[in-house]
This record gives structure tokens, C-alpha cells and sequence, in this order.
């Protein structure tokens, strides 16, 4: 039985270190290869680099009337977004009438600003000024290439009109192709007053759909995926000020993150030194469980994609020592009952008993607060709450479970018989 608990006892330790010395230096397998866990975590806005802008709702709607501009705006702005091929952008509405935007590896402000706070009203107008029809009649708009035998392979918007804008659009260039007058053929297609496309209509055009291109000039195919975003989203439900906007370099932000990984590594190191100072081999345990610990939250924070902050950073180094914590509480319980002269597996009982009820309350008083930090908290207040609620949930599993096993485990060792050997 006790070369058994042996057995287990190092097939743990050495599972543990495997995973940590993985995720620490990665691993090439084959083809394959495991990057660092600091390198395939997500990063959020403050480390990776990127845009951050805050806009504001220029309107005087209240009420439902305001959350429904802003609904719509937040939603529309999203759509925007993804059509430029931000991956995983942060949007949020602030308050009441605002609504903030973060994308990651972005560092073009001025790209950003463009894209997010046109209102993005689409018309097609007669040369007399008449609007034929409006963005609203737009279903469709996606960039296609067409063979031009001047300009070459050419990316162009092709847009697909609703059945009132059909039928509209279908009117209007029959009128304008009766014209004799060249000026008098021109159907201009105006992006927020600004004329983006001026064809001349030679022909009648049914079915619903029309194509913009550079006119003279090929039109460039960044313009046209952007343009074409617009379009699709629609127009802004209210004008949108901004209110404050800044980029954060890539460099300044890895270096925080460099900075943040190796303050953590430096913790965890100095934690489990003063551990096994204080409590001699009955730490032993608690150090594996405290590495234990971390590879869990590196693996859940992968598997929820978790995008990691600075103040996500902070809310898993206060986890740690909430994690700390509870296996001091627990140490302290055991060494008393082993002063009392109990043997070490009734100690180990007993001193779990009587620190459970403490350790659930404090941690579940403080999951509560990261519960509310992440369901009411905006940006940074609520990754700092992500991280908590994780970290909170994998040191319960740890100090509770983990460590309780491996002193089970221990206990068994002709070595760790003494009170000595437990820092009683």
C-alpha cells in the first residue's frame, strides 16, 4: 500500500512538472508543434496593441428610444467591423449613450475612426438631385472581381437591391437612358455626400442588381472591401462624436506582458519558498497544487478564450494568493491537531474539517464579487473579474482537492513520519 502511494505520489509530480516545463519552453512533435502557454493565450487590447475608441450618441432620445439607437449602433458598428477582418474586436455600450470600441492589432486610428463612425448613407441621385433610392434598399454588397479589358482584373461592389429598390432602380435607368444629353445619363452614387461612383446608364437595368466600380480608375480592393462593409451595415441610427481614441504600440503592450508573465513566475516561486520554510515537507504538496494551479487556469482561459489584460493579470495573482491563503489556513489547522497529539492522517482529517467552512465562505464571498465585477463591469473592470471567478474556481479545486490527495499520499512515507518533517 505504500509503495503504491509512492507510485502515485511521483506519477502526479512528474505529470505536473511535464505540463509546466511544456508550457513553459513548448514542444515539437513531429509536424506539430505546442507553442509556449505566455504565446497561445489571448491577449486583450493593453498587450497585444491596437485602437481603443470611446464614441458618444449625439442625440436627445431617452429612455427605451436611446437603448434601442444604441442597440442598433453597437450592431451595426459590429458588422463594420467584421467586415474589415478585425479579428475578435471588443464592443461594448458604456452607460447609456455611449459605446466603446477595441480592436486588437489594429494600429491604423485614422482606419479605425473611418470605418466606425461614418453614418454611412448610401443614395443613388439623378443628375437633377433626385434620390432614386437609399442604402435602406440595399440586401447585398460584396466585392467580386470583373476583367476589364483595359484596366485588367478589377475588384468591384456588387450590390443586390431589395423589391422596391429593384423596381426603383430598374425606373431610373430606363429615364436616364432615354436622355440624349451625356450629362443628363449620369446616375451618381453618393457615400455620406462624398461621390464614390458616377456611371453614365446607356441601358435599362432589371433584376435587382448593379455593380460600382473606380470609374476611370481601378478601384483599389481595400477601398472596396471597406466601402462594401459600409454599405452592407447601413447607416448609423444617430451621429457618433468621439469622445477620446488612442493606440497602444505592440511593443509597450508585449513588454507589460513580458514584465506581467515574469512577476508572476517570480511570485509563485517566492510563494512556494517561504511555504516550504514555514511548513517543511507538509508544503511539498501545496507547491505541486500551486503549479497545478496555474496550468489549469492557462488551460480553462484556452479553452474559453479568455482574452488576457493587465487587470486580468492582477485578478489571477490575487487568486494566487487566495489559492496561498487556503493552504495556510488548512497547514495551520493541521499542525494544531498534530501538536494535540493526533497522528498525521487524523490531523490531516481533522484539520480539513475544521478550515472548510472558512475557506468556502471567503471564496465564495469573493466569487460573488467577480461574478458581479463580469455581469455589470465594462472593459478592464470585467476581464479582472473573468480572471478571478477562474482563478477562484481552480484554487478551490487545488487547496481542497489536490493537496488533500497528495498529504493522503505523503503521509504514507517513512521519511514524513515525524512532527518535525510537518513544521510542528
Amino acid at each position: 500500500m505504500k509503495s503504491k502511494s509512492a507510485v502515485y505520489f511521483t506519477l502526479i509530480v512528474i505529470l505536473v512538472l511535464g505540463i509546466a516545463a511544456i508550457g513553459i519552453f513548448g514542444m515539437q512533435l513531429g509536424d506539430k508543434k505546442i507553442p509556449k502557454a505566455k504565446d497561445a493565450i489571448n491577449l486583450g487590447l493593453d498587450l497585444q496593441g491596437g485602437v481603443y475608441v470611446l464614441l458618444q450618441a449625439e442625440t436627445d432620445a431617452t429612455g427605451q428610444e436611446l437603448a434601442r439607437y444604441m442597440e442598433q449602433a453597437k450592431t451595426i458598428i459590429q458588422q463594420r467591423v467584421d467586415g474589415l477582418g478585425v479579428s475578435e474586436p471588443n464592443i461594448a455600450i458604456e452607460g447609456s449613450n455611449r459605446i466603446r470600441v477595441e480592436l486588437a492589432g489594429l494600429n491604423d486610428l485614422e482606419e479605425a475612426l473611418q470605418l466606425i463612425g461614418k453614418t454611412a448613407q448610401l443614395e443613388f441621385v439623378d443628375p437633377d438631385g433626385n434620390v432614386v433610392l437609399t442604402g435602406k434598399n440595399v440586401d447585398e454588397s460584396i466585392v467580386q472581381y470583373v476583367n476589364d479589358p483595359i484596366k485588367g482584373n478589377e475588384p468591384v461592389i456588387a450590390l443586390e437591391f431589395d423589391k422596391e429598390g429593384a423596381e426603383k432602380f430598374a425606373e431610373a435607368t430606363k429615364r436616364l437612358a432615354a436622355e440624349s444629353d451625356p450629362q443628363k445619363k449620369i446616375l451618381f452614387i453618393r457615400l455620406d455626400n462624398e461621390v464614390i461612383s458616377a456611371p453614365i446608364v446607356n441601358e435599362e437595368i432589371r433584376g435587382g442588381k448593379a455593380i460600382i466600380n473606380g470609374g476611370t480608375e481601378p478601384m483599389k480592393l481595400e477601398d472596396a472591401t471597406r466601402t462594401a462593409a459600409l454599405i452592407k451595415a447601413g447607416a448609423l441610427p444617430v451621429p457618433m462624436k468621439e469622445l477620446t481614441s488612442s493606440v497602444i504600440g505592440p511593443t509597450l503592450g508585449l513588454d507589460a506582458y513580458e514584465r506581467s508573465v515574469l512577476a508572476i513566475g517570480i511570485s509563485i516561486v517566492l510563494i512556494m519558498v517561504i511555504l516550504l520554510v514555514l511548513y517543511k515537507a507538509l508544503a511539498i504538496p501545496a507547491c505541486i497544487s500551486l503549479i497545478a494551479y496555474t496550468e489549469i487556469n492557462i488551460a480553462l482561459f484556452l479553452l474559453l478564450g479568455v482574452k488576457l489584460s493587465l487587470p486580468g493579470i492582477a485578478g489571477l495573482l490575487l487568486s494566487i494568493g487566495m489559492a496561498v491563503d487556503a493552504n495556510v489556513i488548512i497547514f495551520e489547522r493541521i499542525r494544531e491537531e498534530i501538536l494535540a497529539g493526533k497522528t498525521h492522517k487524523a490531523a490531516i482529517r481533522a484539520g480539513y474539517k475544521n478550515a472548510l467552512s472558512s475557506i468556502i465562505d471567503s471564496n465564495i464571498t469573493t466569487l460573488i464579487a467577480g461574478i458581479v465585477l463580469y455581469v455589470y463591469g465594462i472593459g478592464a473592470i470585467r476581464g479582472f473579474g473573468v480572471t478571478l471567478i477562474i482563478g477562484i474556481v481552480a484554487s478551490m479545486f487545488t487547496a481542497v482537492v489536490l493537496t488533500r490527495w497528495l498529504l493522503n499520499l505523503m503521509v504514507g512515507f517513512k521519511d514524513f513520519k515525524s512532527k518535525k518533517a510537518f513544521g510542528a
